[in-house]
């Protein structure tokens, strides 16, 4: 079946293009993604966003919307538009709420152990063999490799530098339950 150009502004239109994306047509999705690119990107650009930050909060509030509509649970009682823009709030609220958190949480955690001693070389090696391979690559690129958030994303293939600093946050509090679990600040003392 070919897929014809819609005229913007028509109720039968969207009608016509959110039964098509129901039945899973993805030119109709990608029909969504052009007509509305503009205006939902710009959404989180006037917001404190990057434009990568954007296209990645729209791409994520279209793949709820996909879901969603596939799904068959979802009554679409405003315009496409509207319930996609509404998505995107909401997906970038949640960003700028969880990147509020990490700069308090990155000043409240300065903990840092001083590696000296063979010792606790040894200590820290064994709970960081007890991490996940990901966590593991990311905290040893980062803390012995010194290498950029950018290099580590590229070298592990996260999205983008925030995802990069995200992981590495999360790795870092893994590391740090786990030497708090095993060992006492005795272990650490001279």
């Amino acid at each position: 079946m070919a897929f014809r150009v819609y005229k913007s502004g028509s109720k039968m239109d969207e009608k016509e293009i959110f039964e098509r994306i129901q039945k899973g047509d993805e030119k109709a999705l990608e029909f969504i993604y052009k007509k509305y690119y503009r205006m939902m990107t710009k959404l989180v650009m006037t917001n404190s966003g990057t434009e990568d930050e954007a296209r990645d909060v729209y791409q994520d509030a279209l793949v709820v919307f996909w879901q969603k509509a596939t799904s068959g649970k979802l009554v679409l009682t405003s315009k496409i538009s509207t319930y996609v823009y509404s998505i995107c709030q909401n997906l970038w609220r949640k960003e700028l709420d969880r990147k509020k958190r990490l700069s308090h949480e990155a000043k409240d955690s300065s903990v840092t152990i001083d590696m000296d001693s063979p010792e606790r070389e040894k200590i820290m090696a064994k709970c960081l063999n007890q991490l996940g391979e990901t966590c593991r690559k990311v905290l040893m690129y980062y803390y012995f490799d010194e290498m950029s958030m950018q290099e580590i994303a590229d070298r592990l293939g996260f999205a983008n530098t925030d995802t990069a600093k995200t992981k590495k946050y999360k790795c870092k509090q893994k590391l740090d339950e786990l030497v708090r679990s095993q060992y006492s600040e005795k272990d650490f003392l001279d």
